[in-house]
C-alpha cells in the first residue's frame, strides 16, 4: 500500500475540549512559517500511528494516545512526495471534561479553536483534514 518513493508521515491531530494542538514551522524547515500539527517522518519499521505519538512527545512534550485514523493522503510537494496519516489523538491521562486547565505544550505549540484554525495558513496537503475538523 505504501508508495516506495514517498515518505510516510505520522501526524497527531490532538484534540482537547474542542481545541487543537498547533505549532508553526520554523525557518530552515520545509514550508517555513506555516501552521502545523505535530508529526514527522516514520522511522524504519515504525507505523504512522506510533510515529504520530512519538513525534508529538518529541515536539510538544505531551504524551498522547491515538483514537482513530482521520485521513490518509498522498501529496506531491516540489521537495517531496508524502504519504500523510492524520491520527486523531487525545492527551494521555486527561479525561474529556476535566475541570483542570489544558496541559501546556512546549516549543511554541498552542491550543487553537476551530475558528482560530480557519485564520491560520497550513500546508496545502492539510486542506482535507481542516475541512473534517471544521464540520
Amino acid at each position: 500500500m505504501t508508495d516506495p518513493g514517498s515518505k510516510q508521515i505520522g501526524i497527531a491531530v490532538v484534540e482537547y475540549e474542542g481545541r487543537y494542538l498547533v505549532g508553526t514551522r520554523l525557518a530552515g524547515q520545509d514550508l517555513p512559517g506555516l501552521a502545523e500539527f505535530p508529526g514527522g517522518k516514520s522511522q524504519a519499521g515504525e507505523s504512522p500511528e506510533a510515529c504520530a505519538v512519538r513525534e508529538c512527545l518529541e515536539e510538544t512534550g505531551l504524551n498522547v494516545k491515538p483514537v482513530r485514523l482521520l485521513e490518509r493522503k498522498r501529496h506531491e510537494y516540489a521537495h517531496a512526495v508524502v504519504d500523510l496519516h492524520f491520527w486523531l489523538c487525545r492527551v494521555d491521562g486527561k479525561r474529556e471534561g476535566d475541570a483542570s486547565t489544558p496541559p501546556q505544550p512546549a516549543n511554541g505549540f498552542q491550543w487553537k479553536s476551530v475558528d482560530e484554525l480557519r485564520r491560520l495558513s497550513f500546508p496545502e496537503a492539510n486542506a482535507g483534514i481542516l475541512k473534517v475538523l471544521m464540520h
